[in-house]
């Protein structure tokens, strides 16, 4: 998938990674949703041990837009705010993931559901604020360093779908 180059492909593509991301949510039968999720061992990265079930993915992507709705409405206002909340940094935000996994341990489905649902048009409301040059111009705000504030928007909606509909559709996989 392109990275977008505009708000409106930026939208279109958030708005189409999350409806993709609730129709397999939706297609899952009561046997996928109520196995726990079992990953190949070759699998290097964190995630793939982390989460054991639907919830666990989507309070993911719930924390993950919370960084954004915290952090530029933050330095938008005048306060210096790192997007990621120390102590964490991007050698050590797998530990901010599992505190994430972890905080939400006790969170129902349904919960989890209506929160990413709530934060997903809070993010959208908030990329819509923005103009295609303040989304996709460097150095428009010195508070995003060398990226744009569109690819934080972009890796925190679609790029981030997509990783959450790869893992459903290998979980769904492993269910056969």
């Amino acid at each position: 998938m392109a990275k977008p180059t505009s708000k409106s492909e930026l939208l279109t593509t958030a708005a189409a990674g999350y409806e993709q991301l609730n129709e397999l949510i939706a297609s899952l039968t009561e046997q996928e949703l109520s196995t726990p999720f079992s990953f190949d061992e070759k699998k290097k990265e964190a995630h793939w041990r982390r989460d054991k079930n639907l919830r666990d993915v989507l309070v993911h992507l719930y924390e993950w837009h919370q960084l954004l709705l915290v952090w530029i409405p933050a330095n938008l206002n005048g306060e210096t705010r790192p997007f990621l909340p120390p102590p964490y940094n991007w050698r050590t935000y797998g530990d901010m993931n599992m505190k994430f996994w972890e905080k939400h341990q006790s969170t129902p489905l349904t919960e989890a559901k209506a929160m990413l649902e709530q934060s997903h048009r809070e993010v959208m409301a908030l990329a819509d604020t923005f103009s295609d040059e303040e989304l996709f111009q460097k150095g428009v705000f010195q508070w995003v360093g060398t990226s744009s504030l569109g690819s934080y928007f972009n890796s925190n909606l679609a790029s981030h779908y997509n990783w959450a509909v790869k893992k459903l559709k290998a979980h769904r996989k492993n269910c056969k």
